[in-house]
């Protein structure tokens, strides 16, 4: 499984989410810090979840980097995040 589809499940089984975006922006971080040439270390995350209802940007942040708190330690080198409720 890719690390972009692993990520995908994580955050569907967490959150259930009404929309989500899982987008690959490894090649626009080629020979930075932290890109390997294979990919797959650089994501943006776009999801809408009604579990983000009554929580502020930064708790809905951190929900999501808990959840992929195994990726950010291993593969992923940054992850920028868009969370919001409907």
């Amino acid at each position: 499984m890719s690390v972009a589809q692993n990520i995908e499940r994580k955050l569907n089984e967490a959150f259930a989410p009404l929309s989500l975006l899982v987008i690959d922006e490894s090649h626009l971080h080629a020979g930075h810090v932290g890109a390997r040439p294979e990919g797959e270390t650089h994501f943006r995350v776009e999801v809408v979840s009604a579990a983000f209802a009554d929580c502020s940007r930064v708790d809905r942040q951190r929900m999501v980097y808990d959840t992929l708190s195994e990726e950010l330690a291993g593969p992923v080198h940054a992850l920028s995040v868009l969370a919001s409720p409907p």
